[in-house]
This record gives structure tokens, C-alpha cells and sequence, in this order.
């Protein structure tokens, strides 16, 4: 009987082409650390599976022991940019977090948003984190059947990622590319019925998937914290 699946979480697609700075100096100088993670069922968890947030927030207080790593999860399932950027000063600038994790792609894809109106309001949210004292990971949609498994969801999903991933670049933030993560475990042969949690809508990440997603996203971070600055 095979062991469990492997999670190879491919640092060449997931890693930040920025630093963590102000993450850094929180866990060099404070005991009490907050990461608030916004966004949508992807973040606040869905179908009875631990979503990534209380995941993360294991991994980062095993990583940094002896630190109170709070990871606030701020999902609201069914939003995307327009309805999260309106979130923002109560849900993540109230926290005074040090790191967001800005969730967003899935329901512009999922319930057919306007491209346009996502992404005015995924940059004036990125504008508005910018004036912020915190440093920014941006986490885009899931590669799941209900994502790319019709010609028009697909067709929009390759204009919501490539979107996302400009405005990132643009706005200098960090991007975790879950998408084009999701995507190379099916290009190596993963069953991309594997890859969701089995609920009628194919949408959510599996146990296995969340788990893998997850440790990317740990490892990502990890990577981008400078070592020397964190005693």
C-alpha cells in the first residue's frame, strides 16, 4: 500500500522577490507578533478542513520558540477585492499586525467578477497597506477544478493571475504564487480531482493540499526573513 503522498513545494515558483523587513524586526524586538491573513473560504476554511492560517501560525510559533506568533484569520467566504479592500482599516489596521496575507483571485474567477473592478480595488488596498508599518504577502486563487475546469473559468483565471502578479510587481509586494504551484503538482502527475477537498463544487483545497500549500507559504516566509536579523 503506498505511504502518504510527498509534498514538494517547488521554492523556485513559491519565493519572494522581497524581503519581510518590518516581520523581521517584530520577531527580533517583540515577543508578541500578529500576522492577520484576509481574504475569502480560502482563508477562513471551509468543508471541515483546517485552513492555512492556524496551520501557519504552528509552523511560524515552532520556527520562532518563545514568540507569541498570533496568525488572525480574517476570511469571509464569498468576498473578493472589492468587498475586502472595504475591510481593511477595521480587519487588518486595527490588529497592527507586522505581516498581512492579502488572499484574492478565487471568487473574481469563481463568481465572475469584473476583472476591471478587482483590480481597481486590489491596488488601492495595496496603496492603503502601503501607508502601513507592515510588510505585505499577496496569495492568489487555488488551481482547482472550479478554477480551471471549464473554457471560460479558465480563460478568466489566466486573466485574474497574470493581473494579480503585475500589480504585486508593481507595487513591490511579495506574491505566493499558489496557483502556478497547484498547477506544477498536476503537470507532475497529481490528479487534479486530488487537489480539492471532493464537495459538489470542486472549489476548496484538500487535506493534503491545504497541508502542502501551506508549508510553501512557511517556507517562503522562512526564507525571506533574513537571518541575521532575527536573534
Amino acid at each position: 500500500m503506498p505511504g502518504p503522498r510527498t509534498c514538494e513545494t517547488h521554492p523556485d515558483i513559491v519565493r519572494f522577490d522581497h524581503g519581510l523587513p518590518r516581520f523581521a524586526e517584530a520577531l527580533k524586538s517583540h515577543r508578541k507578533v500578529k500576522v492577520v491573513a484576509l481574504g475569502s473560504s480560502s482563508t477562513a476554511g471551509a468543508d471541515n478542513i483546517l485552513p492555512f492560517p492556524p496551520r501557519l501560525e504552528e509552523l511560524l510559533r515552532q520556527r520562532f520558540f518563545g514568540r507569541m506568533i498570533d496568525v488572525i484569520n480574517r476570511g469571509i467566504g464569498g468576498q473578493e477585492a472589492p468587498e475586502e479592500f472595504s475591510r481593511i482599516e477595521s480587519d487588518v489596521a486595527a490588529e497592527a499586525p507586522a505581516l498581512v496575507i492579502w488572499q484574492v483571485g478565487t471568487n473574481a474567477v469563481y463568481k465572475s467578477y469584473n476583472p476591471a473592478e478587482v483590480k481597481a480595488t486590489f491596488e488601492a488596498g495595496l496603496d492603503v497597506l502601503a501607508a502601513l508599518s507592515l510588510d505585505v504577502v499577496v496569495m492568489d486563487s487555488q488551481y482547482t477544478s472550479a478554477i480551471i475546469g471549464t473554457p471560460d473559468a479558465l480563460k478568466l483565471a489566466n486573466i485574474i493571475m497574470p493581473m494579480i502578479a503585475e500589480v504585486a510587481a508593481r507595487k513591490q509586494v511579495n506574491l505566493f504564487r499558489r496557483f502556478a504551484l497547484m498547477k506544477r503538482w498536476v503537470d507532475d502527475g497529481i490528479p487534479l480531482a486530488e487537489l480539492d477537498d471532493g464537495a459538489q463544487e470542486h472549489l476548496h483545497t484538500s487535506e493534503w493540499a491545504t497541508n502542502c500549500v501551506t508549508q510553501a507559504l512557511f517556507g517562503a516566509i522562512d526564507e525571506a526573513l533574513a537571518p541575521e536579523s532575527i536573534s
